[in-house]
């Protein structure tokens, strides 16, 4: 079983589960992943998702071991059909997706959680963009994300040198959202991605939409989409929900809706 899955208070958790090899993602893994990100964007009672690691590590991305095998599949179907669908799965599930970095993220794996709407990290983890190491180009959309994130300079600096990120370095030059004591650390995601998941999912969801689109909008193109998707979460059930509540000065129940 290479993925656990539970869920529970609206929240999906994803657990990758090849401890024994530091996560490193194979070709069943990637499908497994695939389709329970499906799974997940289809199923109305999941209103948050989480990706974390079984184990000391969250992801060393992709096992070299399936690379160096004469049947195993091709470096270009790798990066094509493995991780190029799981970060555009990640991107375009209009729920939240949170990055739960329990341990080291390295390769495909850092750039995953790189991926996600919002990413914690245990303060005992780090990020390492290892590809340099083996001559090799980041992939996942490391080359799209980490220069917009942390800027062209440091990003291209980790990128050539696959120097190791500490969590709280990572969290210090805005590479993830927030890095976390090891003790608190799951319990502080879950709150978090159970908090999400009693919110307007539909309006997290369009303005999860919103941010994709402006990386490559005008500001008058963004200004439209804003005025179409704020149309849109005007006419759902949540919005209505929100406005009688605060009219009525109580707590508001969402639906998702």
């Amino acid at each position: 079983m290479e993925l656990i899955i539970t869920q529970e208070n609206g929240v999906c958790h994803i657990k990758l589960n090849r401890p024994s090899v530091f996560n490193s993602f194979n070709q069943a893994m990637a499908f497994d992943m695939h389709r329970t990100l499906d799974e997940c964007e289809k199923n109305p009672e999941v209103r948050a998702i989480v990706i974390t690691g079984e184990g000391k590590a969250f992801c060393a991305g992709q096992d070299l071991a399936e690379v160096i095998d004469p049947n195993g599949p091709e470096m270009e179907s790798i990066v094509r059909e493995h991780y190029n669908p799981i970060i555009e799965r990640i991107r375009n599930i209009e729920k939240p997706v949170i990055g739960a970095v329990n341990g080291v993220a390295a390769g495909a794996g850092a750039n995953i959680a790189l991926a996600c709407d919002v990413t914690f990290a245990a303060e005992s983890a780090s990020f390492i963009q290892a590809f340099s190491k083996i001559g090799l180009v980041p992939d996942s959309g490391g080359t799209f994300f980490l220069p917009r994130i942390i800027g062209m300079q440091k990003a291209l600096a980790l990128m050539f040198t696959g120097e190791k990120v500490s969590a709280k370095d990572a969290e210090a030059m805005n590479m993830i959202y927030k890095a976390v004591s090891d003790e608190t650390f799951y319990e502080e995601v879950t709150a978090f991605a159970e908090k999400l998941a009693k919110m307007p999912t539909r309006g997290l969801g369009l303005t999860k939409k919103a941010v994709n689109q402006s990386w490559t909008n005008t500001l008058t193109e963004q200004l439209k989409v804003e005025e179409i998707f704020q149309t849109e979460a005007g006419a759902t059930h949540d919005f209505q929900e929100g406005v009688n509540a605060f009219m009525e000065k109580r707590k508001p129940e969402f639906k998702g809706e």
